[in-house]
C-alpha cells in the first residue's frame, strides 16, 4: 500500500499539466487547437505575469496528489491480492487473464476513493474556474449540488477504467515478460518496467478515451452551465455521448486522445518504475506484496 502510494502521488503530480491541457480540451467547443487549449489556460495570466502562466496549469495539483495516494494504496494492494487469487501470481508466468481481473476488481474499489477528487480536480482545471481553491471547490459543489456530484460520473467512470485496467494490467505484465525474455538479463531491471508501463499506458489509454470525454463532461457541467441543485439535470452517460455527437459529431469522443495518450505512456511508467523501486526498498524484490514470486 505504501509503494502505491507513492506511485500514484508521483505519478499524478508528475504529468499534471499535460492532465489539465486535456481536460480543457475535451470540454472545449469542437475544433479547439492544442494552441488555443493552452491559450485558454494562460491568456490572462501570461498578459501579467509569466509565473501566474505556469502556475494555471497546476490548479487542482493538491486535490490531485492527496486523494492519488489512497486511491493508489488501495489500487495496487487490492491488485496484487487478487492476482494471485486468480492465479497469477508467479512473476514468470504470462497469465494475461489473471492480471486483468486483478486489475479490474482493483479499480472498482479505488475508483470509489478517486472519483470524488477527480470531480474536485477537474473543476479547478477548466478555464475561468470559479473557485479559489480545492477546499472551496469542495464546499461549493457540495451546498450547490449535494453529494451526489463527487459521484455523479461514477458509474461512467467505471464503465472507462474497467477496460483500461484490464488492458493496462495485461498489457504491463505481458509486456514486461517479453522485454525480460528479449533482454536476456538476470533480473528485470527499470528500462523493462518503463518501457512495458509506457506501452500500457498508452494502449489503455487510447481505446478508453471516448468514455473519458464523456467523464470530464459529466464531472463539469454543472460549472460550465452554472447550474444549481434546482436546475441541475441528471444525465445518464449515455445521454451525454448522444448530445456529444449530435451537437459535435463522433469525433468530438476522441478530443484529447493526444494529451491523454501523452499523459499516460510517462505517467503510467513513472508509476510502475515507482511502485516497483518502493518494493524493493521495502524488501520485496522479486515477489508481490504479499511474498509470492
Amino acid at each position: 500500500m505504501a509503494s502505491g502510494a507513492l506511485a500514484g502521488a508521483v505519478e499524478h503530480t508528475a504529468m499534471f499539466p499535460v492532465d489539465t491541457i486535456k481536460t480543457r480540451l475535451q470540454v472545449a467547443a469542437s475544433g479547439t487547437s492544442y494552441a488555443q487549449a493552452i491559450g485558454t489556460l494562460t491568456a490572462r495570466a501570461s498578459a501579467a505575469n509569466a509565473a501566474n502562466a505556469v502556475r494555471s496549469l497546476y490548479r487542482g495539483v493538491s486535490a490531485a496528489g492527496l486523494g492519488a495516494g489512497p486511491a493508489h494504496a488501495v489500487y495496487f494492494a487490492t491488485y496484487e491480492k487478487c492476482k494471485v487469487a486468480f492465479g497469477g501470481g508467479n512473476v514468470n508466468e504470462h497469465a494475461p487473464v489473471a492480471h486483468a481481473l486483478a486489475g479490474v476488481c482493483a479499480t472498482v474499489l479505488a475508483d470509489g476513493l478517486q472519483n470524488p477528487v477527480d470531480t474536485v480536480k477537474q473543476r479547478l482545471q477548466i478555464s475561468d474556474s470559479p473557485y479559489k481553491g480545492a477546499l472551496d471547490c469542495v464546499a461549493k459543489t457540495f451546498r450547490n449540488e449535494g453529494v451526489r456530484a463527487f459521484y455523479r460520473s461514477y458509474p461512467t467512470t467505471l464503465a472507462m477504467n474497467v477496460p483500461f485496467t484490464a488492458i493496462h494490467f495485461a498489457a504491463y505484465e505481458s509486456a514486461k515478460t517479453a522485454l525480460f525474455k528479449a533482454s536476456e538479463a538476470e533480473k528485470e531491471g527499470f528500462a523493462v518496467q518503463f518501457a512495458a508501463g509506457g506501452v500500457a499506458g498508452g494502449l489503455a489509454a487510447a481505446a478508453t478515451t471516448p468514455m473519458d470525454v464523456v467523464k470530464t463532461r459529466m464531472q463539469t457541467q454543472c460549472v460550465l452551465l452554472d447550474c444549481d441543485v434546482a436546475k441541475t439535470v441528471e444525465t445518464t452517460p449515455m445521454d451525454v455521448a448522444r448530445a456529444i455527437v449530435r451537437d459535435e459529431g463522433a469525433l468530438a469522443l476522441t478530443r484529447g486522445m493526444s494529451a491523454r495518450v501523452l499523459f499516460h505512456i510517462p505517467a503510467a511508467a513513472i508509476c510502475w518504475t515507482t511502485y516497483e523501486a518502493a518494493k524493493r526498498a521495502f524488501g520485496l524484490d522479486g515477489d508481490d506484496a504479499f511474498g509470492h514470486r
